[in-house]
């Protein structure tokens, strides 16, 4: 069986995610769910980052320690992960003690092979981005990243040769064109930052305590950089002598699926990190876009947060999960209101596939008493419809290929529109007053029962309660991923899936509940 090994960035224990944050891990599972059904052997790793100055001092002001702080907050993020009904196969944390111990070992290999050298770093300091700046990298005197005040810092730092390796990985883009997707990502970082000369990086502080100590001077604590990328390989099985049975089966990941802004990181400083290390470097890196309300990037300070269990108590799991799958672009940023979410429950979920399922199985229980079998009474229309059927397994997989989620969903969607379209031109209940086309109208009904058979066991990865729900409808277990020809339905009682809803109402409730 073919392995598939895929992560998230890991998320940062400082506070609850909000939606934005939470869109990566459900793609990231939508990912590894699909890859799960085409029969690939995944592991999904997930988690939280759980050291640095900014965590130490939040934990200050919430009077904790800084591990009673992140125990609280890793709970609070893989809760949000549960609630959105993902499913990682390893939830890791930084503060783990194995982990910790491989960082270690990893700054010493690289101290020890001159990789990492002392020196004094003097600069602008970003806190919430834990990011260094050059004076000219600021942007009207503030971080380039997030628009925030910066800091003049100067301090005894390591300092990793990342200038060292930079023609090796410029070389390694140009032989792998697709190592960082989409395509207009990897120009940014080769104009952006390998053209112009990579700086020495900075992999050590003295300015704070809660972080991992760098082994030969306890006074230097190991930087975001080493520590936090290193989850990858730490929590997978690697181990300074090469890695265990685990990591030589897993690594290299077939998949890092970030965020854009920390691009960057994941694309130049994380290859050139394995480079040293004299490890395989990831398939692939993909730099997927930011969710954004009212247009602008989500933060406290705008106001503008939306969280994910909120709008699962107004909607539901897989109304939000449709939503942020279908509705963010493959390469653009995409927008979130409680409107355009309602718009897209009523015009997708409740009237092409909440319709669909329930009248269908309402005219098998009507008109046969529940049981349906294939009559093979058929009409031109019928192959075209089974054509669209049994075509989908492919158009879904070009679509996933690419990582074009949205697409691959639109796919199924337009053929459970197909089989609304057949509902309308065979007109079941025309059939139904003709005694003689009795045969007829089982056949119409098998043939969409099976459409929408299959239709569910490619909704699994994106809406996995859905399709669970409606095989249980249908009364049928059958994953075969084509038109089958001689199933027997004996279907069950017709429950809405997704209800409409009335939206100036919602919106008014809303409103008044805030």
């Amino acid at each position: 069986m073919e392995k598939y090994y895929i992560t998230t960035a890991i998320a940062y224990a400082s506070g609850k995610p909000h939606i934005g944050n939470t869109y990566e891990i459900v793609l990231a599972d939508a990912i590894a769910r699909y890859k799960r059904l085409k029969g690939f052997d995944v592991y999904f790793q997930t988690g939280t980052d759980e050291h640095g100055e900014k965590i130490e001092e939040k934990a200050k002001e919430a009077k904790m320690t800084p591990q009673e702080f992140v125990d609280e907050k890793a709970a609070e993020i893989k809760n949000i992960w549960d609630i959105m009904n993902t499913s990682y196969d390893k939830f890791v944390r930084t503060t783990d003690a194995h982990h910790k111990k491989v960082v270690q070992d990893i700054f010493q290999k690289l101290y020890d092979q001159g990789d990492i050298y002392l020196d004094r770093y003097e600069g602008w300091y970003c806190t919430p981005c834990e990011s260094f700046w050059t004076e000219k990298e600021l942007i009207n005197g503030k971080c380039p990243d997030c628009g925030r005040e910066v800091s003049k810092r100067s301090e005894e730092s390591y300092f990793f040769k990342m200038s060292k390796y930079q023609e090796r990985l410029l070389k390694y883009y140009e032989e792998h064109p697709t190592f960082i997707e989409p395509e207009s990502r990897k120009n940014e970082m080769v104009n952006n930052f390998l053209k112009p000369g990579l700086q020495d990086l900075c992999v050590s502080r003295t300015t704070f305590d809660w972080g991992v100590r760098v082994p030969f001077n306890d006074k230097h604590i190991v930087y975001v950089w080493i520590d936090a990328l290193s989850n990858y390989i730490t929590f997978a099985g690697y181990d300074i002598n090469g890695g265990n049975e685990e990591f030589k089966k897993w690594w290299p990941a077939d998949l890092h699926l970030i965020g854009k802004d920390i691009l960057r990181f994941h694309t130049i400083y994380w290859p050139i990190l394995l480079m040293a290390l004299g490890l395989e470097l990831p398939k692939q890196v993909f730099g997927h876009p930011w969710l954004l309300m009212n247009n602008d990037k989500m933060s406290k300070s705008k106001g503008n947060i939306m969280y994910a269990d909120d709008l699962v108590n107004l909607f539901g799991v897989d109304a939000i999960r449709y939503y942020l799958l279908h509705e963010i672009p493959f390469a653009s940023d995409g927008t979130i209101s409680y409107e355009l979410i309602m718009e897209r429950i009523n015009s997708d979920l409740a009237n092409v596939l909440g319709n669909l399922v329930n009248r269908t199985i309402s005219m098998a229980n009507k008109y046969f008493e529940g049981k349906v079998t294939n009559k093979n009474i058929s009409d031109t229309m019928d192959q075209e419809y089974i054509e669209k059927i049994n075509s989908l397994s492919d158009r879904v997989e070009k679509k996933m290929a690419h990582l074009e989620v949205g697409l691959a969903i639109d796919e199924i969607f337009d053929t459970l529109r197909a089989s609304n379209k057949y509902i309308d031109d065979t007109m079941p209940w025309v059939l139904a007053k003709d005694d003689e086309k009795k045969e007829r109208l089982e056949t119409v009904l098998y043939n969409l029962l099976e459409g929408i058979r299959v239709c569910a066991v490619y909704l699994e990865p994106y809406l996995p309660d859905t399709s669970k729900e409606i095989l249980r409808q249908i009364n049928v277990d059958n994953k075969e991923e084509k038109f089958v020809l001689d199933s027997v339905y004996q279907v069950l009682e017709a429950k809405p899936i997704f209800m409409r809803l009335d939206i100036p109402k919602m919106l008014q409730n809303i409103e008044e509940n805030k």
